[in-house]
């Protein structure tokens, strides 16, 4: 009796265990948003498809999530993430395009090297450093590799920046990274490049940095350059900031390259036509002019125009005499009448004739 009363326990025992609806409910995945699955279609409808992917649970997968929609076939198979727990139609609701996104950039981290640059979204920040998600692969920089942040690294959060992969272990799919490392390697690379390419007269774009009382520093392709006030402009200037703006960007010409001592000096002036220049292009040859002597040479002397341009007046230009010096036959401050002979724009000169002494 004991015997049969013990096979009629294990019995029920047995029924219980296999109709236990927690037990059965167990066997099931569990879903939670951003995971993904492999599944099929199983209904086609007009807004989208139900798309089975394991489990007691069908999911809806929106018409917009696939590309080619009137091609979907039922029985088509591809992964999907979840996007949403449950929909008006308690169905989970899966994006094909958000998975394709992950498959995709899952390649391009199973392509990368040892010392590759990517690209990476900040998903998250501690003290020890930042947090992302490259497809499957997850992605760690330490803090002190992101030396250029602010030290509010919450702040990143959400923002792109680059790196260099220093690690990789495509087992457990984890990248670590330095955007410290990709910044030394980038400057050298554009420091070499600048200095293989620079030289005097060549004109330039640079950003100003830092400006001073007597000047400004400059980043041209990354290296530091310097404008002087003096060569800012031919009218005087009292501070730099009357004429550049920290931030912004302008066109400079190189006047000085040191490439022992790593040093470019920069110019806005020369990019300017000097008042010198105006005047002289406003003058004809052939033409009769007023004007003031204001030095007097041992072969000549210089005469300044009333528009402001000045010029030599040549001894052989003054006199038809040969014993005659150009002291005897002009003096400073003395107005004269001269005629442009030659000028020389480049080189911004102008060679005058004598025509009378006013006074």
């Amino acid at each position: 009796m004991e015997e049969i009363k013990d096979k009629e326990n294990n019995k029920n025992k047995f029924i219980d265990e296999k109709f236990d609806i927690n037990a059965i409910d167990k066997t099931f995945t569990k879903y939670r948003r951003g995971q993904m699955f492999d599944g099929v279609v199983v209904i086609k409808r007009d807004d989208g498809a139900i798309f089975n992917i394991g489990g007691k649970n069908d999911a809806f997968l929106p018409k917009e999530e696939v590309d080619d929609y009137e091609n979907l076939k039922i029985g088509d198979r591809f992964k999907v993430v979840i996007t949403n727990s449950k929909n008006s139609g308690e169905m989970l609701e899966v994006s094909k395009s958000m998975a394709d996104g992950i498959v995709l950039a899952t390649q391009n981290a199973n392509r990368l090297k040892l010392g590759s640059k990517f690209s990476f979204v900040v998903t998250d920040t501690s003290k020890d450093g930042l947090y992302s998600k490259l497809g499957e692969y997850s992605v760690f920089i330490p803090i002190s590799e992101i030396s250029h942040l602010t030290k509010d690294t919450r702040k990143v959060v959400g923002k792109q920046f680059e790196a260099m992969a220093t690690e990789i272990n495509k087992d457990k799919k984890q990248i670590i990274g330095s955007i410290k490392l990709l910044e030394d390697k980038v400057k050298e690379t554009n420091e070499h490049l600048f200095w293989n390419s620079i030289f005097i007269n060549k004109v330039v774009r640079g950003k100003v940095k830092t400006i001073l009382s007597y000047g400004a520093f400059v980043d041209v392709g990354g290296v530091d350059c310097f404008i002087h006030i003096s060569n800012m402009s031919y009218n005087r200037i009292e501070k730099p900031d009357e004429i550049i703006k920290e931030g912004e960007e302008y066109n400079f010409k190189v006047i000085e390259v040191d490439r022992e001592n790593k040093k470019v000096a920069l110019s806005l002036k020369a990019l300017q036509e000097s008042p010198k220049l105006i005047a002289i292009k406003e003058l004809h040859v052939g033409a009769i002019y007023k004007g003031t002597v204001i030095k007097i040479l041992q072969f000549g002397a210089i005469i300044k125009l009333e528009n402001g341009a000045t010029g030599l007046l040549h001894i052989k230009n003054a006199t038809d005499k040969n014993n005659k010096q150009i002291y005897e036959i002009v003096k400073i401050e003395q107005k004269v009448e001269v005629e442009v002979i030659d000028k020389d724009e480049e080189n911004e000169r102008v060679s005058f004739r004598l025509i009378s002494v006013l006074q």
